[in-house]
């Protein structure tokens, strides 16, 4: 698709997907099946994986990407340990990977740094091979995303699920998921055929300041990653949750008119996330649904159809497209410059 000269960065970004995940698929595959073979010989038995931001989102969908696949424990570091503390845990024996799209988060280095000091075995999944992040790993998955000039991560972000989905999909030594792997550009493409219609979807939520997102599954890190793009695009507080833990409380807030963005994909989540999107329809919520399924899509005052047929473990890649449309539009529709969102920089430095 040919785009304008002047779109938007982030428009083009992520229109700018399915080539990106489609050349991370055939020329990092083989790289990928050697760090996992290396991983066998050192007999790794979990994971522990370093992020922030888009890449933390990421990082949470390895979690339920590993544990379901490949039956391997996979732990969040706490950066803060590692720099303001002092006080590093014990990393032998573990591959640590560090996920950053630029590698230079400066925390993220340090604990990827740190546990190749203490034998680990590490990883650093970065867009940039060059990154300090990949000097201090022992292997680097690059992304090969290109530039990515507009704040808001979206080709990085699909970027590093892929990169995840290479290594767990190796490492499960699994030929039906492969086989599922490679359709995920097609359908990319399939869900970015659904701009104009998500274009014109937004308007009505114009005046929108709060929302909550709800996931579960494979797709409580993509509830995350759209509720990140509409707080740093929109201004909107979105508030990202399980659908379990939502239940535990926070649905007290649900009034009539409260919007609700519900990812529901088929798949074995589904039951529970359509109970409760009754429950929420009964409560007088403005549901909003992306999803594949008729019976929840039904219930939205705003649907937003997955058009590609996934399992459910790959739904994550075309359920934040829908979600990254939904911001893009809603922050031209606010009036907002969806290339350079107020207060933010592309690279963030923490410590």
């Amino acid at each position: 698709m040919r785009l304008p000269a002047d779109t938007p960065y982030l428009y083009q970004e992520i229109f700018a997907q399915p080539q990106v995940l489609t050349t991370l698929l055939l020329e990092e595959s083989e790289r990928a099946k050697a760090i996992v073979q290396a991983a066998r010989d050192r007999d790794i038995r979990m994971i522990v994986m370093a992020a922030r931001g888009s890449s933390d989102n990421a990082a949470l969908y390895g979690k339920y990407l590993f544990g379901a696949m490949v039956g391997l424990p996979v732990a969040m570091a706490t950066p803060s340990l590692f720099t303001l503390y002092q006080r590093p845990p014990r990393l032998a024996g573990t591959l640590v990977v560090g996920i950053s799209q630029s590698g230079q988060s400066t925390d993220i280095v340090t604990v990827v740094e740190t546990a190749a000091q203490q034998g680990a075995m590490t990883l650093a999944i970065t867009n940039d091979p060059d990154s300090p992040l990949a000097q201090v790993a022992e292997f680097v998955l690059p992304l090969h995303a290109g530039e990515e000039r507009s704040i808001a991560a979206t080709k990085t972000y699909t970027a590093q699920l892929m990169a995840l989905a290479l290594l767990a999909t190796h490492w499960a030594e699994n030929k039906t998921a492969w086989r599922e792997l490679t359709a995920v550009p097609a359908a990319v493409s399939q869900a970015l055929s659904l701009a104009d219609n998500v274009a014109r979807m937004t308007e009505r939520y114009r005046y929108m300041n709060t929302c909550v997102v709800i996931g579960r599954g494979y797709n409580y890190a993509t509830a995350y990653e759209i509720a990140l793009k509409l707080k740093e695009l929109t201004y909107v507080v979105a508030e990202p949750y399980s659908s379990a833990d939502f239940q535990h409380g926070p649905i007290a807030v649900i009034g009539d008119g409260f919007p609700v963005l519900l990812i529901a994909p088929q798949g074995r989540v589904h039951p529970e996330i359509q109970r409760l999107a009754e429950r929420l329809r009964e409560r007088g919520a403005e549901l909003l649904a992306i999803s594949d399924v008729p019976e929840t899509l039904a219930l939205a005052r705003t649907p937003l159809p997955l058009p590609a047929q996934l399992p459910e473990w790959l739904t994550p890649f075309t359920a934040v497209v829908l979600g990254q449309l939904f911001a893009y539009h809603l922050t031209l529709t606010k009036d907002y410059d969806p290339d350079h969102p107020r207060g933010l920089t592309k690279v963030t430095q923490t410590r």
